[in-house]
């Protein structure tokens, strides 16, 4: 007589749920019992966590802000656009005529490789549609709208119609199984604070407490950690998990990437600005420098 067929994860999963959750909450301390029950693992868990909070995220969270963007102007000839392709490893650039807000369209990096092939090439004819966003939107229908148009990029436009800034299929699917590294993902100081909007920075969680320091003017010891990630862990007492806040010397701290095993990402903004709007905001220092 054959022995009965394992249960698959789903089927385990399913049987976990017969109750039927009230609310998000109950839904996680469900799923946390499920890890418990060694159900699913962790970095499953973690990958469902990040599904979920997408719909509470907005584009302006994640996006690449418009004075960090690299755009192409028409103005320069090929070898000039093609050596930047070289050195910034994007695979799709912006287009633009007289500024940041003159978006003409979305050149791929791989159409340049018909000049070198000896065919004549026309930038203009061969951008492809830009397609703009509000800065509001939500994570979660942005990634739908992603996947239905095939697009990889799209132009965040502010409540004026200037462009704020742009954002990638890679940052929305960042949210939900943490960082993509590539071999051109840097660890320099200029890309491990970025400014994201509205006073808020991205801080990756490797940067040293000493630099951190240095663009925040905050005094954080490093003689027990060296990392602003581990500033964290100390704090919570435990890895942090995405979306949990912490305030400290007035800023607060935010998780936006962690996965089971370590800290990514951060937001960090003053905890002024944050406290209500009839708060004063508060200028930090990085922002000058």
């Amino acid at each position: 007589m054959e022995s009965p067929s394992k249960p698959s994860l789903i089927d385990r999963i399913a049987a976990l749920l017969l109750r039927e959750p009230e609310d998000r909450e109950d839904l996680l301390a469900l799923l946390h019992a499920a890890l418990d029950r060694d159900l699913l693992d962790a970095d499953a868990l973690s990958v469902i966590k990040g599904a979920l909070q997408m719909s509470d995220m907005q584009v302006r969270d994640v996006m690449v802000p418009r004075a960090q963007m690299d755009c192409v102007s028409l103005e320069r000839s090929v070898e000039e656009i093609a050596g930047m392709a070289v050195d910034q490893g994007h695979s799709r650039f912006p287009v633009i005529g007289e500024d940041k807000d003159d978006v003409l369209g979305i050149l791929l990096a791989k159409d340049l490789l018909r000049y070198f092939a000896g065919r004549e090439l026309d930038l203009r004819s061969m951008l492809r549609p830009a397609v703009f966003i509000p800065e509001t939107k939500r994570l979660n229908v942005l990634l739908r709208e992603f996947r239905v148009s095939h697009n990889h990029m799209a132009i965040v436009v502010d409540e004026y119609g200037g462009v704020a800034g742009l954002v990638t299929i890679e940052d929305v699917l960042e949210q939900i199984v943490g960082d993509i590294e590539d071999e051109f993902d840097l660890d320099e100081i200029g890309d491990n604070i970025r400014l994201a909007s509205n006073g808020r920075y991205r801080v990756t969680a490797t940067t040293a407490i000493e630099d951190f320091n240095t663009a925040f003017a905050t005094h954080f010891s490093d003689d027990e950690y060296d990392t602003v990630g581990g500033l964290l862990m100390r704090q919570f007492g435990r890895l942090p998990q995405r979306g949990e806040i912490v305030e400290l010397e007035g800023l607060r701290f935010q998780v936006l990437r962690a996965d089971s095993r370590r800290l990514y990402s951060l937001l960090v903004e003053p905890a002024s600005q944050h406290a209500g709007a009839d708060s004063p905001s508060t200028s930090l220092p990085y922002a000058s420098g």
